[in-house]
């Protein structure tokens, strides 16, 4: 039986009312979409729920949901459910499952993406969705392009809290607008793609990441030195390549012409001993690991008046090394909350996940029009893993035994991680997904930078870089390099930060409830110790959310508590 037309605008109106409060965009769309172009028709099923039902070019209807009891199937369809607290609903349909989803306790969030607003519009007129559309953890997205589906689930969907997250085809819509969903689910499986790499990193450095930041606060507090802005860089990574190309920057570095206006070298940790062993001297160095391992880069005669660019989350021992530390916010949560609560850090673009791609976004924040790459082979060139003088050849030299010869070592570094594949009429280099992956985002930025940027010539993997505008064309922004003014003194911050870490409320047993009800300044509290929940999760698994939120705050406050201690503060109580 066809639903009664009379309740179609009165329904169609208390939807948008619902929608409203959450979505405001979406449902002035929608006021202005057809609502009686038929692309639906809404037979009753047994149980007496409204089913509808696609109208296809030849007229016949096809119901989207169980003729018999919709409620039902969609509590079925989510009762397997696990660990998953994010869904994705590919077709909206009647709401059901999204409906019995969103009545679970471990469900956080719930996404559902149609196409045709006019549609989904008809849909919205035929029974009421409020459950659904009124409830902030749900959000409904109409003909999203692909792009917007990867930014949203990547802006909401926090793994640490909400567990794994899980698509729901609604078959009979999905297969009738085939090339829409096909698009969408590849936007999710590319959005879980990069959040899952995101994650892994966070369980292995989440806690070391929180220990440096705090650490290196006082540090931090006394900088107060700028970089001026310059015209030509030279960027050096520790590719292979670097070994045949370092007399051509040599070259450059010391021709008649160079002397006045030769380029400013900003060079990769990793390269950093292969330069000085050849007697260049780099006007800049940039280290983003927070690992111990960046130490190695630096032993030996390390020269303290070369500035040291460091990532706020790296080994605090690192800022002692130089006279001219200059900190910066890459893209910890923490650092992010620095700068805004206590003292503005230079943003460093570390998105590219390798110390090559922040030398790049520094040279692009000094104002360079003209950055040549030297090194950045991004891949293994006829087998050789580093430069020669990087920390990995005397690491080795030192580890070697006689039964595990150097070259035995430098073997089982190289053949760790599988190779891919080889580019079309690509040879002489082997590629790892990680490798692949960095070259690929450093295209991307080369491409959107107006700097003209030269990769020296080398056999590692070629770097294809299609300009999105003219190099030299935009407008050069001439900027100092630095810090802004701190609001406080580090100790005082980081008391305030202790406080607001021990105030804030833990969860209940609905997680997307809780940090709806969270206020602005939780949330961005409850941000900052996401990647330290994520480490805490991959050493206990078994801990529920209100467990792992308590143990990790917990484990902060102790750490604030021995900095304080060691710069002789007493802890706030």
């Amino acid at each position: 039986m066809q639903g009664k037309a009379v309740d179609r605008r009165f329904c169609f109106e208390r939807n948008l009312l619902a929608l409203s409060t959450h979505n405001p965009v979406l449902c002035s769309r929608l006021s202005g979409a057809e609502t009686t172009l038929g692309r639906y028709r809404f037979p009753e099923a047994r149980s007496g729920d409204i089913v509808p039902a696609l109208v296809d070019k030849s007229g016949a209807a096809h119901p989207l949901h169980s003729m018999v009891d919709p409620r039902r199937e969609g509590e079925r369809l989510v009762s397997a459910l696990k660990d998953e607290g994010f869904l994705v609903f590919l077709g909206l349909g009647g709401g059901y499952a999204a409906e019995a989803a969103l009545a679970r306790a471990g469900v956080s969030r719930a996404l559902a993406i149609e196409y045709d607003i006019n549609g989904l519009a008809e849909l919205l007129s035929s029974r009421e969705y409020i459950n659904i559309l009124g409830d902030s953890r749900f959000t409904l997205m109409a003909d999203p392009a692909p792009e917007d589906i990867e930014a949203l689930i990547l802006e909401q969907y926090r793994p640490a809290l909400e567990g794994g997250i899980k698509t729901f085809p609604l078959r009979a819509r999905t297969e009738r607008d085939i090339s829409h969903f096909n698009t969408a689910a590849e936007a999710v499986r590319q959005s879980i793609e990069k959040v899952s790499s995101d994650y892994s990193v966070q369980a292995h450095f989440g806690g070391r990441w929180f220990s440096n930041i705090i650490r290196n606060l006082k540090t931090a507090e006394a900088q107060n030195r700028s970089a001026p802005p310059i015209r030509e860089a030279a960027i050096c990574a520790a590719g292979p390549s670097l070994d045949e190309q370092l007399p051509l920057l040599a070259e450059c570095r010391s021709s008649q012409s160079a002397k006045k206006n030769g380029p400013f070298i900003i060079s990769a940790d990793t390269a950093l001993p292969v330069l000085l062993k050849s007697g260049l001297s780099p006007d800049a160095v940039v280290s983003i690991d927070c690992q111990h391992i960046s130490y190695y880069h630096f032993m030996g005669a390390f020269p303290g008046d070369i500035p040291l660019f460091l990532d706020i989350a790296s080994p605090p021992l690192l800022a002692d090394l130089s006279r001219s530390p200059f900190f910066f916010s890459g893209g910890h949560p923490l650092a992010a909350y620095i700068s805004q609560k206590w003292r503005p850090l230079p943003r460093i673009d570390t998105s590219g996940g390798n110390v090559t791609h922040a030398c790049l976004s520094l040279a692009e924040n000094l104002g360079a029009e003209r950055i040549t790459v030297y090194g950045t082979d991004f891949a293994y060139p006829g087998g050789r893993v580093y430069a020669r003088g990087t920390y990995i050849y005397p690491f080795f030299e030192r580890k070697q035994t006689r039964l595990s010869p150097l070259e035995a070592r430098f073997s089982a570094f190289l053949y760790r991680v599988p190779f891919l594949p080889p580019e079309a009429g690509q040879t002489g280099y082997y590629e790892t997904a990680a490798f692949r992956f960095y070259r690929r985002a450093f295209e991307e930025k080369a491409a959107a930078m107006g700097a003209e940027i030269i990769p020296a010539p080398g056999s590692g993997a070629p770097i294809r870089i299609e300009r999105q505008a003219a190099p030299g064309k935009r407008p050069r922004t001439l900027r100092l390099f630095a810090s802004g003014a701190a609001l406080t003194g580090s100790a005082e911050f980081l008391a305030q930060y202790r406080k607001a870490i021990a105030a804030l409320p833990l969860p209940g047993t609905k997680t997307g409830a809780y940090l709806e009800e969270l206020d602005n300044d939780e949330r961005q509290v409850l941000a900052t110790l996401l990647p330290q929940t994520a480490a805490m999760k991959r050493r206990r698994p078994n801990l529920c959310t209100a467990e792992l939120i308590a143990q990790v705050k917990a484990r902060s406050v102790e750490s604030i508590d021995r900095v304080l201690t060691s710069i002789g503060e007493a802890p706030a109580r």
